[in-house]
């Protein structure tokens, strides 16, 4: 079974590795990263970078695709090749998926019109305007189409996947695998459950992650 995860500049690691911790330990599985172009990619700080090997011309029929986000993803929705990749494959997965705003690449790919999604919570007017309907979940299932919410939901939506085709056990030996027992010290994941005070200060770290990152010597 080949597991493509889609890889472009700025994207969100998290988004990507996660799950591919979780497909890595899949029986049988093999796991390839593509992008439109070979050579480094990097995240959005430009600290982390990955060497892909693959075009998505090389992976043209993958088993399960996945489609990380980003920030950038809102820019790559007109044009960018990874949508006519995505168009394409789609006609043979067994499961096309996104974690993030990778959805809005999706539905920008015309795949999510009419379907019940799920995507960052900042997003969900974007992934509306395609005409999905956003939905508040952790991993939202629309027959093959497989969408999960933000950045840590990769790792959960890559469990279900992984149930769907190897069974629970398997699934649930992986997260004992990975130790996968989240206990996070704060209840404040979610916008439902943030007090005003973190959400106000939520709005400063973007604006801080947002300054331009300067490169050490």
């Amino acid at each position: 079974m080949q597991i493509a995860i889609a890889l472009f500049p700025k994207v969100t690691i998290l988004d990507a590795i996660g799950p591919y911790q979780v497909f890595a330990g899949m029986p049988d599985a093999e796991v390839v990263f593509c992008a439109a172009e070979k050579g480094r990619v990097s995240d959005a700080k430009g600290w982390l970078h990955l060497d892909v090997e693959h075009t998505f011309d090389e992976v043209p029929s993958p088993d399960v695709l996945l489609v990380p986000g980003g920030n950038v993803a809102r820019e790559m929705t007109s044009g960018h090749p990874i949508l006519d990749w995505i168009r394409s494959a789609h006609r043979t997965t067994t499961y096309t998926t996104s974690v993030c705003t990778g959805s809005l690449l999706l539905a920008a790919a015309g795949l999510l019109r009419g379907l019940r999604a799920t995507t960052h919570w900042v997003a969900y007017d974007a992934l509306r305007e395609y005409g999905a309907e956003p939905v508040e979940q952790r991993v939202v299932f629309a027959d093959r189409i497989v969408t999960g919410a933000g950045v840590s939901a990769g790792i959960d939506l890559a469990l279900e996947v992984a149930a769907r085709l190897h069974g629970p056990e398997v699934a649930q030996a992986i997260q004992l695998s990975l130790e996968y027992d989240p206990q996070p010290p704060f209840d404040t994941g979610s916008p439902a459950k943030a007090p005003q005070p973190v959400m106000d200060r939520l709005g400063d770290l973007v604006a801080l992650w947002q300054k331009p990152v300067s490169s050490t010597s």
